[in-house]
């Protein structure tokens, strides 16, 4: 089953790190978020590849957007 990693704050997605295939452990960095002219690092919770991108650099998430999806 696909763990979806969603927005917790409304934000700019300032860098995304990651692309869809890529692999990720627990721990890594997949965005870095900017709100208030504070840098948010989203982490990734679980080890797996990345099947999906919500976000793109420059673009505004809300609470509970998707991120990204690991599978």
């Amino acid at each position: 089953m696909a763990e979806e990693v969603r927005a917790e704050m409304v934000a700019n997605v300032w860098k995304v790190l990651v692309a869809e295939g890529d692999t990720v452990t627990d721990g890594d960095t997949l965005v870095i978020l900017e709100s208030m002219k504070m840098e948010i690092p989203v982490i990734a919770e679980v080890d797996g590849t990345i099947t999906a991108m919500g976000v793109t650099e420059g673009q505004v998430v809300q609470e509970g957007d998707l991120i990204a999806e690991i599978s």
